[in-house]
């Protein structure tokens, strides 16, 4: 792949439409309207230039246009890019599910995913689907994390929430909670932990990282009396993660280790089950958090939020989270950089640390 000199200075980015029916143009659109951004990172829209025209003139924007490429490695660095995956005229019916916005969400995914394996895009942003209409013969998965690790031959992954307040994994995702114990065990719960370890010291830059694991039972058990979980799987699991070097506490009683400050202390939580970590962390962090797939050759993060049907189309939506997605992404994509430089030529690494 040829590239100018700007684009090696920033990552080029990669970025699907989502949902044609939902905020995804919104935020994105707003996200791009202020050119600075332009400085850290080059956008790739994979999307459409009439969906996205007919997105602009509901917001009234009037000083924003896409640059629209056939190719994401002919992006220009000073304009926000658009590559189309669709050119018919499509009909928009915002605020509202339907099979064209799913199939569409699809395209964009598939071509996205493509040209993340060919290198013409670095990192990738996915804007938010419905999980419900984007299901089809080619997308048979609960979400992006599982479509994205099973594309890229990855089986141990994990789902993890980002924001300057905390970074929350979950080891157990998007499953019925009557299904949680079923699948709930040791050695799931060590692979966790070591993703998390990795994704610390590599995506993070955190050089010796802490890591809090919280209880599956309230009071995590109390000792046996509220269940035995944490000490038949929980804790041992924690002991192996200590013997191989990492750095891992608990498991903690998940009311009150967010209740006060103890959360502020660790890199990197654990919750058992989806709702135990996402409830505490959109509390907390809801506008400017970010979800990352962690354990991944790639990159890949979202905005925390959903197609948030019901402001669709009323100039309501937040790009903050969209925009902590896209910086995310490109941090990521540098300490990556870093993390392989250190593990391949640790003395010259350890000598320009020094240096600065």
């Amino acid at each position: 792949m040829n590239r100018t000199t700007d684009h090696d200075t920033r990552p080029i980015v990669g970025i699907t439409h989502g949902d044609i029916n939902s905020i995804s143009y919104e935020i994105i659109i707003k996200a791009f309207v202020d050119n600075r951004i332009f400085e850290l990172l080059t956008p790739v829209v994979y999307g459409s230039s009439k969906i996205a025209s007919y997105h602009r003139k509901t917001l009234n924007v009037s000083d924003f246009s896409f640059n629209l490429i056939k190719r994401a490695d002919t992006a220009n660095p000073k304009r926000a890019n658009i590559v189309n995956i669709h050119d018919q005229e499509v009909k928009i019916d915002l605020g509202k599910s339907t099979g064209i916005a799913g199939e569409l969400a699809l395209l964009a995914l598939e071509a996205a995913t493509e040209d993340l394996k060919k290198n013409y895009i670095d990192v990738l942003v996915t804007a938010p689907i419905n999980k419900k209409n984007i299901q089809s013969k080619d997308f048979h998965f609960p979400g992006h994390t599982e479509y994205l690790a099973d594309k890229f031959g990855v089986t141990d992954y994990l789902m993890l929430m980002v924001s300057n307040k905390l970074r929350i994994g979950v080891i157990t995702g998007h499953i019925p909670l009557k299904e949680v114990l079923n699948q709930l065990n040791e050695e799931l719960i060590l692979r966790k932990i070591k993703i998390l370890n990795q994704s610390l010291l590599q995506d993070f830059g955190i050089r010796s990282p802490r890591i809090a694991i919280l209880g599956l039972n309230p009071h995590a058990g109390d000792e046996g009396l509220i269940g035995e979980e944490e000490a038949r799987i929980i804790k041992p699991a924690i002991d192996k993660a200590t013997e191989l070097g990492m750095r891992v506490f608990g498991p903690f009683p998940a009311d009150g280790f967010f209740g006060s400050s103890t959360f502020t202390q660790f890199d990197g939580i654990l919750a058992m089950y989806h709702d135990q970590g996402m409830l505490p962390f959109k509390a907390l962090s809801f506008d400017s958090g970010v979800n990352f797939t962690a354990g991944l050759p790639i990159v890949r993060t979202s905005p925390a939020h959903g197609t948030a049907y019901e402001i669709a189309g009323k100039d309501l939506a937040s790009p903050d989270s969209f925009r902590a997605a896209l910086y995310l992404a490109c941090d990521i994509f540098y300490n990556r950089q870093e993390y392989r430089a250190m593990v391949e030529n640790p003395l010259q690494a350890a000598k320009q640390e020094a240096e600065h």
